[in-house]
């Protein structure tokens, strides 16, 4: 039984019908048989799948109503949208960004890479207790920055400094007027290893020429921010967790209060002999 030969990638034309003459119009142009066979070779390759399925959001800058009230200064308002296929594999991803141009995203508009089941939102059910360090790029070099970033997410980087019980949400891109604020997420704020690690891992990973200044760079709460608003139902959530950090900052604190004896190592103490023969 002879195998099936493989399919050839044609322009719409059979393989018996197509002119051999350069010059003909249905001979694809030298630029136009490089694409194709860029393409045949990606469908051949294997993909390579990423441990967690990602999605893109796009956050929607919308202008007020007319006669409408703008939103109080620090109020923040949604308008997320998914943008694109399920993210899960290298190419994907490759796919994504490289059709996705930063440039274009115009003045306070945002777009998000996060894992599958997390939404870019502060109130989320798995954001709610959670944070984000937030990095102040120029325009200029801030596309290449975002890449990097999105690169550590996908590739398990970031997740790999986190504390025990930690998860990275995602990572954002938010155009500013002569600036992108890169944004990385995680779902708890109260451990300090993973704070910590983030950081170091971010100025690590970006060479010298795109690493932020340090004045350039903060840490924030999510429930620290002026428009944050806890829904009802989550709010003992946050409760809770403030009452655990209020307990651990108590025993910080009493440890710090507490006397220390001090003690000289390696000497032995003064023994006194008494003479005077009494018991």
């Amino acid at each position: 039984m002879s195998s099936s030969r493989p399919s050839l990638f044609t322009r719409g034309l059979s393989g018996l019908s197509q002119s051999s003459d350069p010059n003909s119009p249905s001979v694809a142009s030298p630029a136009e048989q490089r694409d194709d066979a860029k393409r045949n070779m990606l469908k051949a390759m294997r993909p390579l799948p990423t441990q967690h399925y990602w999605n893109v959001w796009f956050d929607r800058h919308q202008a007020p109503p007319a006669g409408g009230k703008a939103p109080a200064d620090g109020e923040y308002q949604v308008h997320l949208e998914p943008l694109g296929a399920q993210i899960e594999s290298v190419q994907d991803f490759w796919r994504y960004n490289n059709n996705t141009p930063v440039e274009q995203i115009k003045m306070r508009e945002s777009i998000y890479l996060f894992k599958a089941g997390f939404k870019p939102i502060w109130e989320d059910r798995r954001n709610i207790l959670g944070g984000s360090w937030t990095f102040r790029v120029p325009k200029s070099i801030g596309p290449d920055v975002w890449t990097r970033v999105q690169l550590l997410a996908i590739g398990e980087k970031l997740q790999s400094v986190l504390d025990d019980g930690d998860q990275i949400c995602g990572v954002g891109l938010s155009v500013r007027f002569n600036s992108h604020l890169i944004s990385v997420w995680h779902r708890d704020s109260s451990m300090k290893k993973s704070i910590d690690g983030l950081l170091a891992c971010v100025l690590e990973e970006l060479p010298a020429e795109l690493r932020p200044k340090p004045d350039n760079y903060f840490y924030k709460k999510h429930s620290d921010h002026a428009g944050f608003k806890a829904p009802p139902e989550l709010q003992a959530v946050l409760d809770s967790q403030k009452a655990r950090e209020a307990a651990a900052a108590k025993v910080a604190a009493d440890a710090a209060a507490a006397p220390k004896i001090e003690t000289n190592a390696g000497t032995a103490p003064d023994i006194v002999v008494d003479d005077s023969g009494a018991r």
